[in-house]
């Protein structure tokens, strides 16, 4: 390209006059005068406007392509930065706020919203790679292009795409792996808990198919509870026979309070002077007390929670040795209560009342509050076997000294009679879905 100074110069011609002033030797100047180019063919460098015209319009050009260039790129990169924007929106959309999977699912901090069932999360999930791919596959192919046209494509801009496209495809295979965990643990929880009802439904049709067939297992032969509702001294239940003498006794029975604490007495057995010969007791904030010949006992059983339990008390006067059951488990035991007292004949039972008197002087506070069932009476110690059984329904063993009869029970005051089988309200009771 020729330098600027020698297209002026080819441009004009300079003619000049020597003018002189006054004498010779005192001085002379020149007066120049431009002369166009063509008007002088002398000009050694005519040919060389021709060739001037032509570069400019070569450089013109250039210059043109160099601005259209210079456009597409600015698009391109506009383009690549708006890609970058939403490719790390979609990453930070994609990142859980922790390590808990659930957590980042119940947040809905997923890409697009993806739907809650995982098979169909993992399609979503694999169509947002396949187009991301398909977007950096465009953007490569635009620097192809650019490389084909000299322009630079940042590779800055290449890596920093590729590095969030590796980043994405790693997260994508942990939540695919993650959901395909889940859905194997919710399989498996759901076979268990499948399987689990389904044992549970067996279990309840086989026990209501012998309750339809009279299965005596789950049937006692005197179906009947006493309901007492208030918390009153007049509210009884008294058993029609008596005790004979006894050296040891077991006595059972199903009971059910409606006292969260201070059941009060489910049964007390009276002679002429001892009205506390055997007694069974929790009143107030104090435990369960057994009292044989007015000595007492703390019996470790807890029967204020609403639900029907079945206890058992043993007794000997050996030693005293005592034994406290509920629900078929031996609760407690101790020894020293009334040793070497035989039981007196004679006295008189209660149901729901505390005796200060032979059959009476009843005390509101210490009254029972709730239901009452099964209460039989043996003169010897029964075996863990035979007290686990009743308390399972598995056998019934009525009293032989007393006996739960209809016939030998009667009510006083509001306390009521009516029908009622235990078992099966057991049944109910304990049956879990």
């Amino acid at each position: 390209m020729r330098s600027p100074l020698v297209g002026l110069m080819c441009v004009f011609t300079f003619t000049c006059v020597n003018v002189v002033h006054g004498q010779e030797n005192q001085g002379k100047y020149f007066l120049c005068t431009a002369v166009p180019i063509e008007e002088e063919t002398s000009c050694p460098i005519q040919s060389a406007s021709v060739k001037s015209a032509a570069q400019q319009e070569e450089l013109r050009s250039t210059v043109t392509q160099l601005r259209q260039t210079v456009g597409q790129q600015k698009k391109t990169i506009v383009s690549q930065m708006n890609t970058i924007k939403e490719l790390t929106n979609k990453i930070s959309r994609c990142k859980p706020a922790g390590n808990n999977f659930t957590t980042w699912r119940k947040n809905n901090q997923t890409m697009d919203d993806v739907p809650s069932d995982p098979n169909e999360t993992i399609d979503v999930l694999t169509k947002t790679m396949l187009s991301l791919k398909e977007r950096l596959q465009n953007l490569e192919q635009q620097q192809m292009r650019a490389n084909l046209s000299g322009a630079q494509f940042p590779s800055a801009l290449q890596g920093l795409l590729q590095r969030r496209l590796t980043e994405l495809e790693k997260q994508l295979l942990k939540k695919d792996q993650e959901l395909e965990a889940e859905k194997a643990q919710l399989y498996n929880e759901t076979a268990a808990h499948r399987q689990h009802t389904e044992n549970t439904l067996d279990s309840l049709v086989n026990r209501i198919s012998e309750l339809e067939k009279g299965n005596a297992r789950f049937k006692s032969p005197e179906g009947f509870k006493l309901s007492f509702p208030l918390r009153r001294n007049y509210l009884f239940g008294r058993v029609k026979k008596s005790l004979p003498e006894m050296y040891a006794f077991t006595v059972c029975m199903w009971l059910r309070s409606s006292a969260s604490s201070g059941i009060g007495t489910p049964f007390s057995y009276g002679v002429p002077g001892q009205a506390n010969e055997i007694v069974l007791i929790e009143w107030s904030q104090n435990p369960m007390e057994l009292l044989i010949n007015n000595k007492v006992a703390e019996l470790p059983l807890s029967l204020g929670d609403g639900k029907w339990h079945h206890i058992c008390i043993t007794w000997t006067t050996r030693d005293g040795v005592w034994e406290a059951y509920q629900d078929g488990q031996r609760l407690g035991t101790g020894e020293y209560l009334a040793s070497w007292h035989p039981i007196k004949p004679g006295g008189v039972i209660i149901l729901g009342q505390e005796q200060d008197a032979v059959g009476g002087r009843f005390d509101a506070v210490q009254a029972f509050v709730g239901e009452l069932c099964h209460f039989n009476m043996w003169d010897r110690v029964l075996r863990y076997t035979d007290i686990s059984s009743m308390a399972n329904c598995s056998t019934y063993l009525p009293g032989n000294i007393v006996a739960w009869d209809n016939s030998n029970v009667d009510v006083f005051g509001g306390a009521s009679k009516m029908p009622h089988e235990i078992c099966e309200d057991m049944l109910y009771d304990n049956w879990t879905p």
